[in-house]
């Protein structure tokens, strides 16, 4: 049964329906509610608005259970793109990101599975404050179907890239993912949902065991172990000989491409021979197809870091691309609402400051 890290009540949006099923059982009901409970859930619905269910066994949820439904406190809409950027308030007053991004394939919502990061990367607003908590995997799910509500729209993908770490919260999204795409609620594919990680390397040997195929992220942001360590803690514990070990055989167990997130900042790691290196670092240690997200910084005025020009950004995806490494420059969806995640709830924060 799952329960809340923050009450013993049932937190019934976690639960797969077979549990759910059994949850209701023990509430008095017939098991087919389950399922209708389910796919309500899957819809962002409210209780009130579930009318197929007795007003009684909604009365017994209210009362018994938890339904940890995100609530959209704050709503930005990119004038350029359309992009949509939520702050979503959780039951006890934390705050996340949420982001629902349409592209010519269909729409994705890039979600968040922490409030605040604990890893500590230096060009990140996410993890300024540190780690409040873990988000249940009823919070995760709940922001995706927050979003489709919303716009009114069907989600095809989710990238679980918003503030947090995944892999830190291994068990939590572990269930996110089964319920997400579970046919019976949003019903999206695995092969559609992206996870990134800046590199838990024991978590990416276990998530390759999990039976789903998802494409993992890798934050990898340097071609060296000295620069990395200086932007990344991480890499002190799990340098980018072992990272890239484990993503070989997530690749080999998966069958699935491995992509590299690479975010260019400038002065630090956007040189030719930065570019150079990291080519090489990639075929050496992979040796087996992978995929480079290029990204030019979003500037955070609290690091003090700098994007590089545009053009210095291409030279850098030619010098990979010369060397036989498959690159793109990610476009930037929503720069006018800064989409990027960690802003929105660092003002918040601030804000809510002020106030006490």
């Amino acid at each position: 049964m799952q329960t809340t890290n923050q009450s013993a009540r049932a937190d019934f949006m976690s639960m797969t329906l077979p549990e759910l099923t059994e949850y209701v059982a023990g509430l008095g009901e017939k098991p087919y509610r389950a399922a209708q409970l389910f796919s309500w859930m899957a819809k962002g619905a409210p209780l009130e608005e579930m009318t197929n269910l007795p007003a009684a066994f909604r009365k017994k949820l209210a009362q018994e259970g938890d339904y940890r439904l995100p609530v959209i406190g704050e709503k930005l809409v990119s004038a350029i793109d359309g992009t949509v950027k939520y702050l979503c308030a959780m039951n006890d007053g934390e705050c996340v990101e949420t982001v629902f991004m349409r592209y010519e394939h269909g729409t994705s919502v890039c979600v968040s599975s922490q409030a605040g990061c604990a890893m500590g990367c230096r060009f990140c607003a996410s993890t300024l404050r540190g780690k409040a908590r873990n988000l249940t995997a009823s919070e995760i799910l709940g922001q995706a179907a927050a979003a489709a509500r919303d716009t009114g729209e069907r989600v095809d993908g989710i990238v679980l890239m918003g503030i947090g770490e995944p892999l830190d919260n291994y068990d939590n999204v572990i269930r996110f993912l089964r319920l997400v795409s579970a046919p019976e609620g949003m019903g999206i594919g695995l092969r559609h949902i992206s996870l990134s990680t800046c590199g838990l390397v024991p978590r990416i040997y276990d998530l390759a065991q999990e039976g789903l195929p998802v494409t993992l992220s890798v934050s990898l942001h340097a071609s060296d172990d000295e620069t990395r360590s200086a932007l990344m803690p991480i890499n002190r514990r799990w340098p980018i000989a072992e990272l890239l070990e484990a993503c070989r055989a997530y690749f080999g167990k998966t069958g699935r491409r491995v992509s590299f997130e690479y975010t260019l900042i400038g002065g630090e790691n956007d040189g030719i021979r930065d570019a150079a290196r990291l080519a090489e670092v990639l075929k050496k240690g992979m040796r087996a197809p992978c995929h480079v997200n290029l990204i030019r910084l979003n500037e955070v005025r609290e690091t003090g870091l700098n994007a590089p020009e545009r053009e210095r950004a291409n030279d850098f995806m030619k010098e990979l691309t010369s060397r036989g490494i498959n690159a793109t420059i990610r476009r930037r969806l929503g720069s006018d609402i800064n989409a990027s995640c960690g802003q929105l709830r660092l003002k918040k924060l601030a804000e809510t400051e002020e106030k006490t």
